[in-house]
């Protein structure tokens, strides 16, 4: 059974614990970043950032939101890099868990390419042309644990486990959700 990650804006703070659980988790050296008038840092994904805290103010309904949203590889079932990447020693999907796996191998492969069939544009290039994106902390989970960034979540943001149930909080939390705000929507849900 595959599994997911659900990711509950309603209640995402944007403490950015996540971010720095998948940085501490996978040894990623932190990135020299200046302010951009955001508190959102660094201001993108890269090579050595796999996971990464938007943060957006809006005026709604003449009171200033800050909206977060929790970037990252969403591991598609049907993920267009590993339909584009052809080369199962480079990218692969872990059988499970489901998870889109990069490897070293990345590098022979044509970086455009595998990032603009990404409709969210993950992937991140390192300057020898291997690609790197979020793994779902695979390895954690084939040891029985959590990823790092659902772990370290203090909210309950982020939840993860077997993609039905998944779906099914998913569905109790947007009910809940559409109370307060009738527009909200899963975010591709059949991915």
């Amino acid at each position: 059974m595959p599994k997911s990650i659900l990711i509950d804006t309603t209640v995402c703070t944007g403490c950015r614990g996540c971010q720095v659980a998948c940085k501490q988790w996978h040894n990623l050296p932190a990135e020299k970043t200046k302010n951009m008038g955001s508190y959102q840092n660094p201001q993108d994904l890269s090579f050595n950032t796999y996971k990464l805290v938007r943060m957006n103010e809006q005026i709604i309904n003449g009171r200033l939101e800050w909206l977060f949203f929790a970037d990252q590889c969403r591991h598609y079932l049907d993920a267009p890099c590993l339909e584009t990447a052809f080369d199962k020693n480079a990218i692969y999907r872990d059988d499970a868990t489901g998870a889109v796996q990069y490897t070293k191998q990345t590098k022979k492969l044509d970086a455009d390419e595998i990032t603009g069939s990404c409709p969210y544009n993950i992937p991140r290039q390192a300057p020898d042309g291997t690609l790197a994106k979020c793994d779902m902390c695979n390895d954690r989970i084939h040891n029985g644990l959590q990823p790092a960034c659902v772990a370290a979540c203090p909210t309950g943001a982020m939840q993860f486990g077997d993609r039905d149930e998944i779906l099914e909080l998913a569905g109790k939390r947007l009910a809940k959700a559409r109370k307060k705000f009738p527009k909200a929507r899963l975010l591709n849900p059949e991915e």
